[in-house]
Order: structure tokens, then sequence, then C-alpha cells
């Protein structure tokens, strides 16, 4: 029963959200790299320094946080207004009467499944970041493939790979736990549900940029 509840939260977190993932992931690659390119391009400089600038940042700090930030908004909303919803509606009350563990079942496999898939988000938008900026940097003349994917290479570390998964794993927590939590303890109906839906996105997006900077600090 459990893991039934797991994958059809992950199925609800993950391909929900990998259509948006996918949009933003590719622009931000794009237009990271026109901007990089646009403060960089002199002489002494070379190309493949852009695939650097753009593979770190995207690692670092785009792909996580950004994509981070988006979910909290569509996926935060989504599971404080769902839990809020069957709190005024009873029906967390009904399976409390029924012995049912009201918080084990309906909030357990959001927080795991978000954990599971969130990382695995962050993972693709960093690959698409990256490809869509070497795609561009080739197709406008400012940087041949080879040469970004040299600099992509030459400037990709284990630990910062390691970091960006701290984070994505660290954001995911956040989002599911906050946003649960606000749903699960909503109240006053329609007009609590609402409230709750905000509280969540609110905090969780506090959270993840002030959780940034903590983790940027110690692992930096």
């Amino acid at each position: 029963m459990y893991l039934k509840e797991l994958f059809k939260e992950m199925n609800k977190i993950g391909i929900g959200s990998l259509g948006i993932v996918i949009l933003i992931s590719v622009f931000l690659g794009m237009v990271t790299t026109l901007q990089t390119a646009y403060q960089l391009i002199v002489a002494w400089i070379p190309p493949s320094v852009i695939g650097e600038i753009v593979t770190e940042t995207s690692m670092l700090e785009l792909a996580p946080t950004i994509t981070g930030l988006v979910l909290a908004g569509r996926v935060g909303s989504s599971l404080a207004s769902e839990l809020g919803t069957m709190r005024v509606k009873e029906q967390i009350d009904a399976l409390d009467v029924m012995g049912v563990n009201s918080a084990a079942f309906l909030v357990f496999p959001k927080i795991l499944g978000s954990i599971i898939v969130i990382p695995m988000l962050v993972v693709i938008a960093t690959f698409l970041m990256i490809m869509s900026g070497a795609f561009i940097g080739n197709n406008t003349g400012i940087v041949p493939y080879n040469e970004f994917v040299e600099g992509a290479l030459d400037i990709f570390k284990v630990k910062v790979f390691v970091l960006s998964l701290t984070k994505a794993y660290t954001f995911a927590f956040m989002i599911s736990s906050i946003s649960c939590y606000q749903g699960y303890y909503s109240s006053g109906g329609a007009t609590g549900v609402g409230r709750s839906s905000t509280k969540a996105v609110v905090w969780s997006c506090v959270l993840i940029l002030f959780s940034d900077y903590i983790i940027a600090q110690l692992f930096l």
C-alpha cells in the first residue's frame, strides 16, 4: 500500500514537473551562454572559458537553486493544497477514526517521493543547461561546440557535482516537509487552504535561499 502511494507521488512530482524543468533549463542555459560571452569575448580569453563558466555555474547554482524555487511553487503548493483540502473536508479525521496512521500514509510517501525524484530533475536540468549552452554557442558562432565541451570537461569536478546533489536533496526535503506540514495542519475552510499553500511556497523559497548560502559556505 505504501509502495503504491510512493510511486504515485513520484510520478506526480517527477513526471508532472518535467515539462517546466526542461523549458526553464533550456532557456537558462542559452541565456547564461550569451551573457557570459557578452562579458568575456576578448582576444586574450580563449572561447573554452565560456564552457567552463556555464558548466560550473549551472552545476553550482542555477540547476539546483532555480529548479528548487520553481518546484517550490509547483510541487509545494500542490502538496499543501491537497492535504489542506483533505483536512478541511475531514478526510484526514476519517482516516484517524478508522485506525489509519494518516501522517504516515499521506505525508511520508510525499516526502520520500520528493527526495527521490527532485534530485533526478536537478541532474536533468544541469545536463540540459550545459547542452543548450553548447548548442546556442555553436549556432551563434560565439564558441565552437568542441571548445565548449573541452572547457566543460576541464572544469568538471566531483566535489562540485556532490555539492549540487547535496543542495538538491536538501531542497527536496524542505519543499516536501514544509508543504506537507502546512497542508496537514490547515484550518479555516477554503480560505485556510489558500493561506496554507501560500505559506508553503513562501517558506520553502526563503529556506531554499538561506540553506543555499549555508551549504555553499560549508562546502566552498
